[in-house]
């Protein structure tokens, strides 16, 4: 589908969608899992600090849960386009939640090390490589196209409002169940997410669907191939088929995104919005520890107002025009540079929060108007592709930005810190007016 084909979203029309049964079971696996995923990220965090006192070690926990993502998106893309979503994303939330509560059991016997915490940081992050590229693919199949704004609002909102609660729970249950307490709720959320999510609809529902018996990327050269495939008559001829579809898989992905110049700065914009969001954690634990000095409870009412600010940004973001829309985009980019900036320069808690809002509302803003419009933009079979190739790139830029930040605030001071993710922010700044100038052309 070409980049022109991309239409101006029509007015959010939340009646239709919350009429959709599917699209209120998605809502509320978003909202759960990602109260887990908080209380489990938040709390970590400041284990780890609390237990090494180095920000460099908290990073490590950055790195240790976005590492996979230079791996697992290449082959989880082509699964995504290839697979039904539905039962992808419940076999991650089954496999992570019990991953989390072993490791809360390990906690709970007093034989937890850092370790243990480290692995299951990386099991987690090998699932959600795969995961979130799976859901946003996903939102395509339970909503219909006219509102896929407001659809990306409301998964917005449910996610930060899973965050709200967890920022706003997180200091209360580590100061009183420890770190055994968080990661137990955080195992169960993942069990429920995946009921919500088996009882989104019924039936396999593969992507590819509306395409031929054996799709383009099987020459006639590879037909036997592919029966062989099929039949499973042959071993050695069908993993030489399964090889070669999934490298004509990946293939076809990198031509369509080098074809695609709106797709590309949409998706460097977003990969640079969320390795800022994912990376700053490492800044905001110290934030609370060394400048706030309020402790795991502090850390909660930093996260609770972040989410906040991302419940308005959703639901400020489907009602706006679509120039408008993009406008703000630009210019949310552009007030994340500058709040950062100043972020550490305060050391009063409410305005520390007020900041974070104002973070969460840009951050929030800013993903429903990228994910909406890529959405409008790539075709159905080459969305798990291209939400794939974006979390590779985020997961780049989150590995060097998290060991960075870590590294400048221990051997340098926070400030200097919190400046070069203001520099960061800067560069998406002009990357998103560069995706605004691109899609006025090719609406115009």
């Amino acid at each position: 589908m070409p980049e022109s084909a991309a239409t101006a979203p029509a007015r959010t029309d939340w009646s239709l969608i919350w009429a959709q049964p599917g699209f209120r079971y998605f809502f509320f696996a978003m909202f759960i899992s990602l109260f887990g995923s908080g209380m489990n990220f938040a709390g970590v965090s400041w284990h780890i600090l609390a237990l090494t006192h180095s920000t460099v070690k908290v990073s490590y926990q950055v790195i240790v849960a976005t590492a996979p993502g230079l791996l697992i998106p290449f082959i989880g893309g082509v699964l995504i386009d290839r697979y039904d979503r539905r039962y992808l994303g419940i076999a991650l939330d089954f496999c992570r939640g019990i991953a989390v509560l072993t490791t809360s059991y390990i906690a709970w016997r007093g034989h937890l090390e850092l370790w243990h915490l480290y692995l299951i940081t990386l099991i987690v992050g090998v699932g959600s490589a795969m995961y979130w590229a799976d859901v946003n693919a996903l939102v395509q199949e339970v909503i219909p196209a006219s509102q896929f704004t407001g659809a990306n609002a409301a998964v917005v909102i449910g996610v930060q409002t899973g965050m709200l609660f967890a920022g706003a729970l997180v200091g209360f249950t580590y100061d009183n169940a420890g770190i055994a307490g968080i990661l137990c709720v955080d195992g169960l959320t993942y069990f429920v997410s995946a009921w919500c999510l088996y009882k989104l609809r019924s039936g396999y529902v593969s992507p590819r669907q509306h395409l031929t018996k054996y799709p383009r990327e099987f020459s006639e050269a590879t037909e036997a191939t592919a029966e062989a495939l099929e039949s499973a008559e042959m071993p050695d001829v069908a993993e030489a088929g399964l090889s070669l579809a999934v490298y004509s898989d990946l293939k076809e992905g990198v031509a369509y995104l080098s074809e695609q110049p709106t797709v590309r700065a949409l998706g460097i914009t977003h990969s640079i919005l969320m390795a800022g969001v994912v990376s700053a954690n490492v800044l905001v634990v110290a934030l609370a520890a060394d400048i706030l000095h309020r402790g795991a409870r502090g850390l909660g009412y930093l996260e609770a107002g972040w989410g906040f600010g991302a419940i308005i940004g959703g639901l400020l973001a489907s009602q706006l025009s679509q120039r408008l829309r993009m406008t703000l985009y630009a210019f949310a980019l552009a007030g994340l540079a500058l709040g950062h900036l100043a972020m550490p320069f305060i050391s009063i808690l409410a305005l520390a929060i007020v900041f974070q809002s104002l973070f969460g509302f840009c951050r929030s803003l800013s993903g429903v108007v990228a994910q909406a419009s890529l959405m409008f933009i790539v075709p159905r079979h080459f969305m798990g592709r291209t939400q794939s190739a974006m979390a590779v790139a985020t997961t780049v830029l989150q590995l060097l930005m998290s060991f960075a930040l870590g590294w400048i605030s221990q051997q340098i001071n926070i400030y200097a810190a919190f400046a070069f993710l203001a520099l960061i922010y800067a560069f998406g700044t002009a990357s998103a007016f560069h995706a605004r100038r691109l899609l006025g052309t090719a609406n115009s």
